[in-house]
């Protein structure tokens, strides 16, 4: 639905950024809005209203800490970051971990339960970790409170990163929502930056998804080892590439419009760590973490002990922020014991041993994601079965000859050499290359969008 969305967007509304870029400069954030609004309200138009109560909750926080601070009051700001807290929280609590605790409590106790009837609305998990980052920057004196609803509006509401990220903090935007520049050549650039997202996402990401789908389909108690190691490496594949190339979309929209997103990825899987591969996935949710969670516990300023028991409670919270359910947790809880390992056990292994150091961690990443998209935890014990059984097929060599090329394609592309050669196509002379280049990923990744019906986003839910 979220990528969907984001072709309604180009598809109906070609004038939409025609509009903007016509809008005098006082009146673009207010444009900004209502397009961030009309996108939301296509994907999930029952839950616009919790986009106008984050507003509300976190603007009104802002200025009432603002307020009580120019009086020199302390009580006052730290209740008004209380509120911003209570409100953004209990909102994600409410509609991402409600029925998950309501079950569990079903599970312990034996009484009966009804599940509450609420979905998930897209984004939220984003955009609550977007306000919260304002608001305690704003109680931090890092930033000034916005007094321009429109502006903070603006903000909260930005589509491009609206539901998948990445974690655009105010900090990161905020001399940019009120002025910003806007040239041909930052329009040509993310343009090229889009395209190269969409070529991830739908050349990459969807036919590497389709070998982890075929996987699933046979059955974890009858797929040979081998076969288990090639779709735990499919889905390695498909979740980078669908998750940084929506990434990128959503970093060439955003200069499109005039703003510098963080980067959110930079080739995990180059890594020759457990710590050097999360400070390159995800960068700006680990970034929020570390800023927002793990210094405030203390970070590692008060001795072993303490240190570890942050690691803990970040990489649980980290864990379940992806979602509710026990597999996420225990996927949190895996980074957090190798941390510890390569922090205590083995400091310096990575540097000494760099070429064992990144194949071990792949072995440890192949694990990790089965245990992130098995969310039935005995379907996850026959899957990890069958990657340390003995069993043996010929069904491995169908599937190589059918998703071999993708998968090596995917391989290659998850390593900086095509970055590289890329760059070195903005060299005088070599334009028409890099036109051609992009000309033939929006052919390829049309054709796939007008005949494929296989289209998932992974983490449009988060």
């Amino acid at each position: 639905m979220v990528f969907s969305s984001l072709l309604f967007l180009f598809r109906f509304f070609p004038a939409a950024f025609l509009l903007y870029y016509l809008t005098p400069r006082r009146l673009k954030n207010f444009v900004l809005l209502l397009l961030s609004l009309v996108f939301y309200a296509w994907g999930e138009p029952r839950y616009v209203a919790i986009m106008f109560l984050s507003i509300a909750i976190d603007y009104t926080a802002g200025r009432g800490i603002e307020w009580f601070r120019a009086r020199g009051g302390k009580a006052g700001p730290r209740l008004c970051l209380a509120f911003s807290l209570c409100g953004n929280l209990g909102l994600l609590a409410f509609f991402k971990y409600s029925n998950f605790i309501l079950e569990n409590f079903s599970a312990v106790t034996g009484l009966p339960v009804t599940p509450l009837a609420v979905t998930l609305p897209l984004g939220i998990s984003f955009y609550t970790f977007q306000t919260l980052s304002y608001t305690i920057d704003v109680y931090r004196g890092n930033v000034p409170a916005e007094h321009n609803l429109i502006d903070f509006g603006a903000f909260v509401c930005l589509f491009p990163q609206l539901i998948a990220g990445p974690i655009v903090k105010y900090s990161d935007i905020n001399r940019e929502l009120k002025r910003r520049t806007l040239s041909l050549s930052q329009v040509e650039s993310g343009a090229a930056t889009f395209l190269l997202g969409l070529g991830s996402k739908v050349l990459l990401a969807n036919n590497a998804g389709m070998l982890w789908d075929d996987v699933q389909a046979i059955g974890f108690d009858r797929i040979s080892a081998p076969l288990a190691w090639l779709g735990a490496a499919a889905f390695g594949l498909q979740i980078y590439f669908d998750f940084s190339g929506y990434s990128l979309m959503a970093i060439g929209l955003g200069r499109m419009l005039g703003f510098e997103f963080p980067q959110n990825f930079n080739f995990p899987y180059t890594a020759k760590s457990v710590a050097e591969f999360w400070r390159r996935w995800h960068m700006t949710l680990s970034s929020w973490f570390r800023e927002y969670v793990y210094i405030p516990l203390g970070g590692n300023r008060h001795g072993t002990a303490r240190t570890v028991r942050n690691l803990f409670l970040v990489w649980a919270a980290t864990g379940l922020w992806h979602g509710a359910s026990w597999n996420f947790l225990f996927w949190g809880l895996f980074f957090f014991v190798f941390l510890v390992l390569e922090k205590w056990a083995f400091p310096g292994f990575a540097e000494k041993h760099p070429a064992a150091s990144r194949l071990f961690l792949l072995f440890l990443l192949l694990l990790s994601w089965m245990l992130f998209a098995i969310p039935d935890l005995s379907a996850l014990a026959s899957y990890y079965q069958a990657m340390f059984s003995l069993r043996f097929s010929a069904d491995i060599l169908y599937y190589l000859r059918n998703y071999g090329a993708v998968l090596a394609l995917a391989a290659v592309f998850a390593t900086p050499g095509p970055r590289m050669l890329w760059e070195r196509l903005r060299l005088p002379g070599k334009g028409a290359l890099r036109v051609l280049g992009l000309a033939a990923v929006l052919a390829a990744s049309t054709a796939y969008l007008v005949d494929a019906t296989y289209n998932p986003f992974l983490y449009f839910r988060f």
